[in-house]
C-alpha cells in the first residue's frame, strides 16, 4: 500500500534529554497502525510532532507526500486527533462545542453532521448538555465526534476507550473499524490494552526509550519474542 505518513530519523531532545532516538517507519494508507511502548517510551513525543505540534531536533515528516514543515495548514486540513485525556470548555454544551469545532474547520451543513455523528456514538440524547455534566465516557464520545467532523484522511487515536466500559468500549471499536473500512481513513492508534492492540491494528510498532524496537504485523511480533500474546510481549520489553 501507499505510504501516506513518512518518518525519516525523527529526534527530539528536551534539556539534553533523548527522548525520541532517530526513528524511521512509514504509515500506509487505509491501515491502523499501532504505536505501543511503556510511559515515556517516546510514544506521545512522536504523535506531537507529527501533528506539527513539537518541532523536531532532527529529521523529516511526510504526510500525503508533502513536507509537514512546509505544508502544515494544507495538510492538518485533513488530520485530526482524539485522546480520552482532551478536555472541552465546561460551560458549553455539546452541541456548542461541536458547532464551533465544525466551523474552525469549515464543515459544510455542519449541524446535519454533527447529529448523525451524535447518533453514530450513541449520544443524540445529550446533544444539549453542558459538557461539565458529560460522564468520561460520554466525553470521549464526543472528543471523537469531534475528530471526525472533517473527514480526515488521517485520524489519530490516544488511548481512545480509557474510559469507556467495555460494552462501549467494543462498540467504539467497531464503529472506528467500519469507519475506516467504509472511508479509507488511516489511523494512528496508541493504547496500553494490548488485547485491544491485537484486535484493531493491522500493524504495530514498539518503542521503547525513544528507540523502535520492533515493527510488523501482530503476529510475527509475538514469534519473534516469542510471546503467547503482545501483553507478554509488551512485558517483556517493558521489563528488558
Amino acid at each position: 500500500m501507499r505510504a501516506i505518513v513518512e518518518v525519516r530519523g525523527l529526534t527530539k531532545y528536551y534539556n539534553g534529554f533523548r527522548a525520541v532516538d532517530g526513528i524511521s517507519f512509514d504509515m500506509c494508507e487505509g491501515e491502523i497502525l499501532g504505536l505501543i511502548g511503556p510511559n515515556g517510551a517516546g510514544k506521545t513525543t512522536t504523535i506531537q510532532m507529527i501533528l506539527g505540534l513539537t518541532t523536531p531536533t532532527d529529521g523529516t515528516i511526510n504526510v500525503f507526500g508533502l513536507d509537514l514543515f512546509s505544508n502544515r495548514q494544507r495538510i492538518l486540513g485533513d488530520v485530526n486527533f482524539s485522546s480520552s485525556y482532551i478536555s472541552l470548555p465546561y460551560a458549553l454544551t455539546v452541541w456548542e462545542n461541536l458547532s464551533v469545532f465544525a466551523r474552525l474547520y469549515g464543515v459544510k451543513d455542519h449541524g446535519k453532521k454533527i447529529r448523525s455523528l451524535l447518533k453514530t456514538f450513541e449520544i443524540e440524547d445529550i446533544i444539549y448538555t453542558p459538557a461539565r455534566r458529560l460522564s468520561s465516557g460520554q466525553l470521549t464520545r464526543v472528543c471523537l465526534c469531534k475528530a471526525l467532523l472533517n473527514d480526515p484522511r488521517i485520524l489519530f487515536l490516544d488511548e481512545p476507550t480509557a474510559s469507556l466500559d467495555p460494552d462501549i468500549a467494543d462498540k467504539t471499536r467497531r464503529l472506528l473499524r467500519r469507519i475506516k473500512e467504509e472511508n479509507g481513513i488511516s489511523i494512528l492508534y496508541t493504547s496500553h490494552n494490548m488485547r485491544e492492540m491485537e484486535e484493531m491494528c493491522d500493524r504495530v510498532i514498539f518503542i521503547n526509550k525513544g528507540r523502535i524496537i520492533a515493527s510488523g504485523v501482530p503476529g510475527d511480533i509475538k514469534d519473534k519474542f516469542s510471546g503467547k500474546s503482545l501483553e507478554e510481549v509488551f512485558l517483556k520489553i517493558a521489563r528488558g
